[in-house]
């Protein structure tokens, strides 16, 4: 079952993402929170799987919210939920540790397999929030630049699972495009993690574009 908290500051969205959530079989809402200090409070308690986070909220935002909540409690994953698509609050969540970020236009099936998604460990972004995000680090000097020498640690078939995830493939339907076991797939992945000190997925999609080893998209 996964567990999960909703971080909203109006009551009747955080309700009605709860009879959403609630009307999935293996997915449970196990706490609400109106700002993102209440969001840290029930996150401690109940110490559920994915946090649905919204950005704007009272008291404590959600950037800072997430920043934290990665920080005290690393096995738990937050999904950013946001009516904005702006490339700051794309580049500002992934920054602070988010494990997804869905517009809230989305549809109610894709909100369940984001949460899915987030929950087994990998990282989910929309696809408008993908490019602004692959835009944003790759116009903006900083850490976030890579070379391309980043790269010259990576055997072929990790550059090529690289491309992949990239291109938002899942560990599954790289499998299936390889050819290879999950168990191969999956260890690909951690050594990709490893070698480019990246934090998650969403971070190894920025390194992709950022080191050159993958075009950046046109808007």
């Amino acid at each position: 079952m996964i567990r999960v908290v909703i971080a909203d500051d109006q009551a009747l969205i955080r309700g009605a993402f709860q009879v959403l959530l609630d009307s999935a079989a293996d997915i449970e809402v196990v706490g609400q929170a109106a700002d993102g200090a209440a969001a840290l409070d029930v996150v401690a308690a109940q110490r559920p799987d994915v946090v649905l986070m919204d950005i704007r909220m009272p008291v404590l935002d959600g950037l800072a919210a997430t920043r934290r909540i990665v920080a005290e409690h690393p096995g738990v994953r937050v999904l950013v939920l946001t009516t904005f698509d702006l490339d700051e609050y794309v580049f500002a969540a992934v920054r602070g540790g988010a494990s997804g970020f869905l517009l809230k236009d989305a549809l109610p099936d894709e909100l369940l397999t984001a949460v899915r998604v987030v929950a087994a460990g990998e990282a989910l972004l929309a696809p408008r929030a993908t490019r602004l995000l692959v835009e944003e680090f790759v116009t903006r000097p900083g850490p976030g630049r890579r070379t391309p020498g980043a790269l010259t640690g990576l055997t072929d078939r990790e550059r090529e699972v690289l491309r992949l995830i990239a291109e938002g493939l899942s560990n599954a339907e790289i499998s299936t495009r390889l050819t290879v076991g999950a168990a191969t797939t999956k260890t690909h992945v951690a050594h990709l993690l490893t070698k480019l000190s990246a934090r998650d997925r969403a971070q190894l999609v920025v390194i992709a574009y950022t080191s050159g080893l993958m075009d950046p998209p046109q808007a």
